[in-house]
């Protein structure tokens, strides 16, 4: 009676909705203080460990995508037609891996978002290694060529590769404090640049080492150019291998578990183990509290992304990428014949010993061209990045390039004329490279990992790297049907010019996107975090 006549004054629903509105707050409470835990944290090493099992990764990556542009010359001289593969065939290798990517990209960073990024993170690792020792047993058969067997497995490692730029970016800037975040996600992305100077390393070891032998081939039978390819791909998979433990071992971001997965006691927890022991435990028997906060789902994404000032920052950080990978993929996979078409280190002998100094020649280029442009400009935006910010570097990376590339193309017969002239074209190519590098190179990766909610961190982050893909994949398309129009790398120079363009209307692009150095990423998300939980859902024991 009592009960029926509080429930109809209306006292006891009150009573409950105060409840639930002081649960909401102190969920609420507790979700922003354990953000303010990492935000905070001082640089541990934990998050070394995190920019070292992510940084493989990424050297891993780069070593498989430009160890190509030094094997294809290698095949060519073991599968081609007048000792060089044909267009199709040189294209195929090439664009395999971007192709595959592309697709990685887009699907794990729909995964991660989903199931979450610690269950995928060593997944992606796994495609890699098994694609890349794959390649290095291809040979021919009854109904497919080597080379289309390798296509095959470079786009199944593409795959793999993919799935490492959304992940490893999300995972190290999640982890990351706000006023390192910047240095740590470019450390790891560094990384790329040693894995690319470590390919050409290695191939000039490889080429080295088997002069004896080659010398001894037969010109029309180069048995232990074979060899050398095999080697050169195949041992792209063992720091793989080394970091694949430490990556099925990592924590789940905390960032996840509340957000997503919105648990905040278990987050909390996570953040007190991290950063005390750098482990984190999960107990099967606690009792799960889940909250009530914004979910991702189509409806959502589309809300979200269809206001301006949050659509503008995907297009922006799309289409960025894309425009600054029409140029470094354009240029990192064909390296080779940029050099060659200069005539940088051509030999000046024939047979054997000319194929010899050939690819010895080749490999000292690429390791030119990392040594003085690619690993520089890393460490220049590293040591920057978190002090100018992330959109002035990538400003003043996309203006220098656009006046670099439009002076190696407008005055391409003039530096390409004489062997000093030659030089300074070399220098210039480097100074790209640089400039690429510290520029939109790395900011390109480090902005969509930022930029985001956390629900839809990694599928905004794969969407934008993918877009970046496609540009390679455009790229590497035009240039192999545009270089020889008019003869042999005749159209080079003009291929620098379009390369110029693009770099213009990176900047426009540029001008889309929020500086983030120094935020929060709660705070760059653009949705108020004050009320971001309304209440707890359920709480049952976990089974």
């Amino acid at each position: 009676m009592n009960q029926e006549k509080a429930s109809s004054t209306g006292s006891y629903p009150q009573a409950n909705t105060d409840r639930q509105n002081d649960v909401a707050y102190v969920l609420d409470e507790r979700r922003r203080a354990a953000l303010a835990d990492v935000d905070n944290a001082e640089f541990s090493w934990f998050h070394v460990k995190v920019c070292l099992v992510a940084g493989v990764g990424f050297f891993t990556d780069a070593y498989d995508i430009f160890a190509i542009n030094i094997a294809s010359t290698m095949l060519g001289y073991v599968y081609g037609k007048g000792q060089k593969l044909n267009i199709n065939q040189d294209l195929g290798v090439k664009v395999a891996t971007p192709v595959g990517t592309f697709v990685g990209q887009l699907l794990f960073g729909w995964l991660a978002d989903l199931v979450g990024r610690k269950r995928m993170y060593g997944v992606e690792l796994l495609i890699i290694i098994t694609g890349t020792f794959a390649q290095a047993l291809a040979g021919n058969g009854h109904a497919v060529s080597v080379i289309g067997v390798l296509i095959v497995w470079r786009f199944i490692t593409g795959i793999g590769i993919g799935g490492d730029y959304p992940l490893s970016a999300v995972i190290s800037s999640e982890f990351a404090s706000t006023r390192t975040r910047g240095r740590l996600m470019t450390a790891v992305f560094a990384a790329q640049g040693w894995g690319n100077f470590t390919a050409a390393l290695v191939a000039y070891i490889i080429v080295a080492a088997y002069k004896p032998l080659l010398l001894k081939d037969s010109p029309l039978q180069l048995n232990h150019v074979d060899y050398m390819w095999r080697l050169l791909i195949g041992l792209g998979c063992v720091p793989g291998v080394i970091a694949l433990y430490f990556r099925l071992t990592i924590p789940e971001t905390p960032r996840f578990t509340m957000d997503i997965e919105r648990n905040v006691r278990q987050a909390s927890q996570d953040i007190d183990n991290v950063l005390s022991t750098g482990k984190f435990v999960v107990d099967p028997d606690a009792v799960i509290q889940r909250v009530q906060a914004p979910k991702a789902s189509r409806r959502d994404f589309v809300a979200y992304f269809s206001k301006w000032e949050n659509g503008k920052v995907l297009l922006g950080t799309a289409y960025s990428w894309f425009a600054l990978d029409i140029a470094f993929y354009g240029l990192g996979l064909n390296s080779s014949i940029i050099l060659q078409a200069i005539g940088f280190g051509t030999p000046p002998v024939k047979g054997i010993l000319g194929i010899y100094e050939n690819l010895k020649n080749v490999c000292v280029g690429n390791l030119i061209l990392s040594a003085a442009g690619l690993v520089p400009g890393y460490y220049a935006s590293f040591l920057f990045i978190d002090s100018w910010g992330r959109k002035p570097i990538q400003l003043m990376g996309f203006s220098v390039l656009t006046v670099l590339f439009a002076t190696m193309g407008f005055a391409y017969r003039r530096l390409t004329a004489t062997p000093a002239a030659v030089k300074g074209f070399v220098v210039l190519y480097c100074f790209a490279n640089f400039f690429q590098n510290f520029g939109p190179n790395t900011t390109t990766f480090v902005i969509p990992g930022e930029a985001f909610p956390t629900r839809y961190r990694s599928t905004a982050h794969g969407i934008s790297a993918a877009s970046g893909k496609l540009g390679a994949i455009v790229a590497q398309v035009g240039f192999a049907r545009m270089v020889n129009i008019g003869g042999t790398n005749k159209f080079v120079k003009h291929i620098l010019e379009i390369l110029s363009f693009f770099m213009l209307t990176g900047i426009g692009s540029t001008l889309l996107l929020p500086e983030t150095k120094q935020r929060t990423l709660e705070e760059i998300s653009n949705e108020d975090q004050t009320g971001f939980i309304d209440g707890a859902r359920r709480t049952s024991a976990c089974t």
